[in-house]
């Protein structure tokens, strides 16, 4: 086990790099081109099965707020120093006509929000808490991240295969990643794109109190259980977003 812990610690010392804003470090063992060619096949795969709305009002607002959080996105990552970043996102922002309370964003700035979430979203700036939360997972590379541990995942389970065949030892192991590593990653993630979210939505001129409305409209149905979840609790959430308003407050001019 000892052996397993240094090579994960190895591959995870090689394949390193930061999170623009949170400056968290993160593994990075996929490559970008990897997932941006997997993020556009994936989006034209949904976009081509799905009624997109390229017309009125909520389109054209879907397609504003977004090419305005994107500006500022792109905007920090140059003033950061981190221009050759850029050139890994080519943005769109889609709306889909679906009842679901969602929206979602692939590797590489392909974004789609579903016309379930605009009843909760009510105008432009309760739309760029969404938008910028989904432009925050981009830059961040929550989906590169998500992979590169899915790939120590299937290289520590293959290593650890090799020192034991003990079914249960494979099983704990298997469960502890789900648990401890896997889902956890994800709840993190989520709350560090709410908090990137507001300073690029602060940034491109949007105020960042609405995503308290926002977040307690999303609630309103009832809190939810984070332990198996890959989100946060409701509750969980609007306490995080209460305490990075101020930070956010700071970029926002009217």
């Amino acid at each position: 086990m000892k052996k397993l812990s240094f090579v994960l610690f190895l591959a995870f010392i090689i394949g390193c790099s930061s999170v623009p804003i949170t400056g968290r470090k993160q593994i990075s063992l996929v490559s970008d081109e990897k997932m941006t060619q997997m993020g556009i096949q994936a989006y034209n795969e949904i976009i081509s099965n799905s009624t997109v709305i390229k017309t009125g009002e909520e389109a054209e607002l879907v397609a504003k707020v977004g090419r305005d959080i994107a500006a500022a996105a792109e905007a920090f990552l140059k003033e950061s120093g981190m221009e050759k970043e850029i050139s890994n996102y080519s943005w769109a922002f889609s709306l889909i006509q679906d009842k679901s309370v969602n929206a979602f964003c692939l590797p590489g700035g392909k974004i789609a929000v579903y016309t379930g979430i605009l009843p909760i979203t009510k105008n432009a700036e309760g739309l760029a808490v969404v938008i910028g939360h989904e432009v925050a997972h981009a830059i961040a590379k929550h989906g590169k991240e998500r992979a590169s541990q899915q790939e120590m995942k299937k290289f520590g389970g293959n290593l650890l295969s090799v020192f034991t065949s003990n079914t249960a030892v494979m099983v704990v192991y298997e469960a502890g990643t789900q648990l401890g590593l896997l889902l956890p990653y994800s709840r993190k993630h989520e709350i560090e794109a709410d908090r990137i979210g507001l300073i690029l939505m602060a940034r491109a001129g949007y105020d960042p109190n609405a995503a308290l409305a926002f977040w307690q409209a999303m609630s309103a149905g009832g809190s939810n259980s984070d332990f198996l979840s890959t989100h946060p609790s409701d509750s969980k959430r609007i306490e995080s977003i209460k305490e990075v308003i101020p930070e956010a407050m700071k970029y926002y001019k009217k």
